[in-house]
């Protein structure tokens, strides 16, 4: 059915109800309205209206106008809505952000006193020692208490110098555990084409005195020129900078005591390429003729040897050493026709396993 068009201009004078303002109104706390609220009568309440031309401009509009407040309500100063003094930062979590994300050795659990305090071993009191030497006996041999083989060739090398060309060995191993050991070492040297001049070998027994040095006492037996046999005490390990020091006395069957001291350094220029300084010094308490020896420091060596590890245990090498005979021992190579000081130009291997 249709409605008549001149009844639909009147529609828009007819009264529409309001719905309740139960929500936040611009941010302003409105209270809950009991009933809904009625139109106000003037169209314009809450609105700014422009001024007349010539009027005077109008007292700024309160922006709370044509909203209900309550009698109790208090002004919100700006200040006040934000004020973060007085916040509780801590309760936000903001004091943790200065907390380190590891709490370092200082918060730790301390070890209880009795820690330590109980018998080495506690378990013979439970299972008897008789029961626990076996296991024991074990553990020792598992966690390193067992013998090894090692041999190394320290120098195995040509000498190039004035005169007849030469050749050199230096060798040594043991085999045993950590603490004791059975030490064997081997030096010789000699000129081509002639006798072999001085050589000998040591029979060692060796114990571990402090980490890193061992004590070692033996025999020598010299098995080139004149046969002499020799008591040893002497001691060898690494000093301090990572020395390599071996040091020993001899005291022949004829009542003659010398000495020998060697050191020498490994400096590490690559992974494969080392380079090492050593040094050597031989002495003598009193004249020796019949081994040509005299008195005070008999020979001193300094050498300088640069190596290649082709693999750890195989590397060639090549260097210099300048040997001097001091003193009586210098007037005695003399009188045999001998060089009291010679230098070497040396190449040669050095390999272990």
């Amino acid at each position: 059915m249709r409605m008549p068009l001149l009844s639909l201009p009147l529609l828009a004078f007819a009264p529409l109800p309001v719905p309740a303002l139960a929500q936040d109104q611009g941010g302003h706390d409105m209270p809950q309205a009991e009933e809904p609220l009625q139109p106000s009568d003037d169209p314009h309440a809450g609105h700014a209206m422009p001024a007349p031309a010539g009027a005077t401009e109008p007292p700024p509009t309160d922006p709370h106008a044509g909203h209900s407040m309550p009698a109790d309500a208090q002004p919100v100063e700006p200040a006040a809505a934000m004020d973060h003094s007085a916040m509780d930062h801590g309760a936000m979590g903001h004091g943790d952000m200065d907390t380190a994300a590891s709490p370092g050795p200082e918060f730790e659990t301390p070890p209880p006193p009795e820690a330590g305090s109980g018998p080495p071993r506690a378990a013979d009191a439970i299972w008897g020692a008789e029961a626990m030497a076996a296991s024991r006996a074990e553990l020792q041999r598992t966690h390193g208490d067992f013998a090894v083989f090692w041999f190394q060739s320290d120098r195995l090398e040509v000498q190039s110098r004035e005169g007849t060309d030469g050749y050199l060995w230096d060798l040594q191993g043991y085999y045993g555990g950590p603490t004791s050991r059975f030490w064997f070492k081997s030096e010789g040297e000699g000129a081509f084409g002639q006798r072999v001049e001085d050589a000998e070998v040591q029979a060692l027994y060796s114990r571990a005195i402090s980490p890193f040095w061992d004590l070692q006492a033996g025999v020598r037996q010299d098995v080139a020129g004149r046969d002499t046999t020799h008591g040893v005490l002497g001691i060898q390990g690494l000093a301090p900078y990572l020395y390599e020091i071996d040091a020993a006395l001899f005291v022949s069957h004829r009542g003659d005591v010398t000495a020998r001291i060697e050191a020498e350094l490994d400096q590490r220029i690559t992974q494969r390429l080392i380079l090492q300084p050593r040094a050597e010094v031989n002495l003598s308490a009193q004249d020796v003729p019949l081994l040509g020896l005299g008195s005070g420091i008999d020979k001193a060596e300094l050498g300088i040897r640069l190596r290649y590890e082709i693999i750890r245990e195989f590397a060639p090498y090549i260097g210099v050493e300048q040997s001097w005979r001091v003193g009586g021992s210098a007037d005695y190579a003399r009188a045999a026709g001998e060089d009291p000081s010679v230098t070497s130009y040396v190449a040669g291997i050095r390999f272990w396993f």
